[in-house]
């Protein structure tokens, strides 16, 4: 795969019905929450609620293929956020923290997640930002090999609590394996 053929657009409404299929789906259950309220995480930050995210499809040769985010950490240095995340308050404030599923469970394992995340974060560091985290339950076997192959390096000195994430983050100068 082609960073070429990769591409990404902003979530719009005229997505909710796609999203709303995907998050049904079992290997999104499996680690996202219920479907109609994540769903409507998505329309707070498509509809100006949540100004904090950016909701992405990602695309593979022009047809929708998963979902990717990023989130300002900042604005999430809180208590109300930081005493269930405690690693919030171990990061730069001027981090950004990714999530990203595909929408298809049959693409899993293919190294298409490590691609698109890679590339979205290569864009990420384009723009300027510096710091750029993912924490994945440390349960996601898959999901850790898939981050490590994308540039990401689990950050030891960081906490994440009651061991409910293992925080990573993006190193641009390691070769994807």
């Amino acid at each position: 795969m082609t960073p070429g053929e990769i591409g990404f657009r902003p979530v719009e409404r005229d997505d909710y019905a796609l999203l709303a299929d995907w998050l049904q789906r079992a290997h999104w259950r499996e680690w996202w929450g219920e479907p109609e309220t994540e769903l409507g995480y998505i329309r707070d930050m498509v509809e100006g609620r949540d100004l904090t995210c950016r909701p992405f499809l990602f695309t593979l040769a022009g047809s929708p293929a998963g979902y990717i985010q990023f989130w300002h950490v900042a604005p999430h240095q809180r208590p109300e956020w930081a005493d269930g995340n405690p690693w919030l308050m171990q990061v730069p404030a001027t981090a950004v923290g990714v999530d990203l599923s595909l929408a298809d469970g049959d693409r899993l394992g293919r190294g298409i997640g490590s691609a698109v995340l890679r590339r979205f974060c290569e864009l990420l560091s384009a723009q300027g930002y510096r710091s750029i985290v993912i924490d994945p339950d440390p349960g996601n076997g898959r999901a850790v090999a898939a981050y490590r192959k994308a540039g990401f390096r689990p950050m030891p000195d960081v906490t994440s609590g009651a061991d409910t994430a293992l925080i990573m983050q993006f190193h641009s100068d390691k070769p994807a394996s």
